[in-house]
């Protein structure tokens, strides 16, 4: 139902999507629990309603504790370019040990990547094509998924809230031209998502335009085509990615996140 409670795990949480992620959350009635790595800094940045859970993305021994009894999962994360924090370490290496960490559970996966994840040959492909496999290794996991690409942060102007879905990922520009979208809106989309029945297994670019904010977004993802069981990619998407050119260790990746997946509810 799409007010039933959860139990939701924020990655990235004290990051300036996910700190908005975990407010929403808690906002619309669910267990809201915090993976940080730096409990002082998440109490600082952090409601007090939040449960923090000290763990690191990059150190899979860490996030038992932080998967157990999840109903949802929304992951915003974002490395710094360091060596600790890189888009392999951080941007997919995490996700690909959450995943990992589930061991059989099956909760709602909401995942931020970013508008023009798809493009190839940019000076952000060492960020995007790391997005892109986070991607893939979510719909080859098996759960009910719902995957964000939000355009350019905070540029749009006073007027422009009226939330837009888009497909395809063709707005390439590399800049604020393919849209943009306010941060509290990425928020609330992505925890929407969790308990909307329309969402599951759905890729769609996120913008908005002229107008006012939607009073209700399950028309928005009931209009989205859903991604093709077992395909990499989401619908619409350019296939220039293919898979025999990717690095041995990413295609070993998705062989283990489709077995443990094979035993996980099919999405519907």
């Amino acid at each position: 139902m799409p007010n039933t409670p959860l139990t939701v795990l924020v990655a990235g949480a004290t990051g300036s999507i996910g700190r908005l992620v975990v407010a929403e959350s808690i906002a619309r009635g669910h267990t809201t629990r915090a993976l940080v790595r730096d409990a002082a800094k998440a109490e600082r940045l952090l409601p007090t309603e939040t449960q923090v859970v000290v763990g690191d993305v990059t150190r899979p021994e860490t996030l038992s504790k932080a998967v157990a009894d999840v109903g949802a999962i929304v992951l915003t994360l974002g490395s710094d370019g360091s060596g600790h924090s890189s888009p392999e370490t951080v941007d997919y290496a995490g996700v690909r040990n959450v995943l990992a960490a589930l061991d059989g559970r099956t909760p709602h996966i909401a995942l931020m990547t970013a508008i023009g994840v798809t493009a190839r040959g940019s000076a952000y492909d060492h960020l995007l094509d790391w997005k892109r496999r986070s991607e893939r290794l979510v719909r080859a996991s098996g759960l009910p998924y719902t995957i964000v690409r939000p355009g350019w942060f905070d540029m749009n102007g006073p007027d422009e809230h009226r939330l837009v879905f888009l497909q395809g990922d063709t707005r390439r520009s590399g800049g604020p031209s393919d849209g943009v979208i306010a941060r509290e809106q990425i928020a609330e989309v992505l925890v929407h998502a969790l308990t909307a029945p329309e969402s599951v297994g759905k890729t769609f670019e996120l913008v908005a335009e002229t107008g006012p904010a939607p009073s209700d977004m399950s028309p928005l993802f009931a209009s989205l085509d859903q991604d093709a069981p077992a395909a990499l990619d989401a619908a619409r998407d350019e296939a220039n990615m293919p898979l025999e050119r990717e690095p041995q260790r990413v295609r070993d990746d998705l062989d283990a996140v489709r077995a443990h997946g094979s035993a996980s509810t099919p999405r519907t």
